[in-house]
């Protein structure tokens, strides 16, 4: 951390919810929502996976469709006027979820809800989109454009991506088992998760997005675009894996959704200085930063001993044992 940083340091305790987002009450609101929904196609076109990262109907191979967007990334592309990466994240955010199921993504569409029309603005977001279906080898096969001046402050971009995953090969989590291990990816920082808190600590402490950081800016560094993790599909092919986390919102917590059992990180990777400067400018816990933030471990595999040595990707960060909880080193993050 610079001298100025350290001057400017905010002394105030931040976490997600001070910041804006309680993922406790945003599960609540969730719930009241998918409680109402309960109508299911039967036959062809039936879900086969719900709730998941990726939901999977059946129409004869298993159909995986995910959604997400950009969220408050977009507000610093915003602040330093640079849109040419942020299509990245929105490809990203929905492939990684569909090969955290064990899908291949094929093609997806988004959706752009703009306060004016703005060409520049527009076509920065479509190099971004452009190469992130390069990276994941996609077709963005259409999308739609909103202009709404009355609800829109700025922009918004999200997309929804499709994929394909034989019904038998559909990685749920389901086959944990006790002595499994866990390797993690190194992320490439942020990615689009926990901006909201990233952005408040930044604000708050008076420094600006320009201001330098690690040779680049605070800004840049937050700009970083998520990384896509195309390489999983080969491991998914040609390997044991018994489950599979895309580390976004709620951070390493994102291994529960896989099965009730115990997660112990004993190694993690070393997270990227962005992690540590935000922890530090925000007086942020360390379980916390572990329950916001990818913590540079951006995706992880769960399987046998034995196959993480063949895989040649990441590094075995931890084990599964019996009981319940997740663990980092010697801090349970599931609970406060």
């Amino acid at each position: 951390m610079t001298d100025e940083s350290k001057k400017s340091k905010n002394k105030e305790k931040f976490d997600y919810a001070k910041a804006g987002v309680d993922i406790r009450q945003e599960e609540k609101a969730i719930k009241a929502l998918t409680d109402k929904i309960k109508h299911i196609r039967m036959g062809f076109g039936a879900p086969i996976l719900m709730g998941h990262y990726a939901s999977v109907v059946d129409v004869g191979v298993g159909l995986a469709i995910t959604t997400d967007g950009v969220g408050s990334k977009i507000m610093v592309a915003e602040a330093l006027n640079k849109y040419d990466t942020i299509g990245i994240d929105c490809v990203a955010m929905n492939v990684n979820d569909l090969i955290a199921i064990g899908a291949e993504p094929i093609a997806m569409v988004d959706y752009i809800a703009i306060q004016k029309p703005d060409e520049r603005v527009m076509e920065e977001i479509a190099i971004g989109l452009q190469k992130g279906c390069e990276m994941a080898n996609i077709t963005l096969v259409g999308g739609e454009t909103a202009t709404l001046p009355e609800m829109i402050n700025g922009v918004d971009l999200v997309g929804t991506a499709i994929g394909v995953v034989e019904k038998n090969k559909i990685v749920t989590g389901e086959k944990i088992e006790v002595g499994d291990v866990i390797v993690a990816i190194e992320s490439s920082g942020i990615h689009s998760n926990g901006l909201t808190l990233a952005r408040k600590v930044v604000e708050k402490s008076g420094l600006s997005y320009k201001d330098e950081f690690d040779g680049t800016t605070i800004g840049e560094e937050l700009l970083t675009p998520t990384r896509i993790y195309i390489e999983v599909l080969d491991v998914i092919k040609n390997y044991e894996v018994h489950g599979l986390a895309h580390i976004t919102g709620g951070g390493v917590l994102n291994l529960k959704r896989l099965k009730d059992v115990c997660f112990r990180i004993e190694k993690p990777l070393k997270p990227q200085k962005i992690f540590r400067f935000i922890q530090e400018l925000g007086n942020v816990d360390e379980d916390e930063m572990y329950r916001t933030f990818n913590m540079g471990m951006g995706f992880m595999i769960v399987l046998p001993k034995s196959e993480a040595k063949k895989i040649g990707v990441g590094k075995v960060v931890g084990h599964v044992e019996e009981g319940e909880g997740v663990y980092v080193k010697d801090l349970r993050i599931d609970v406060e």
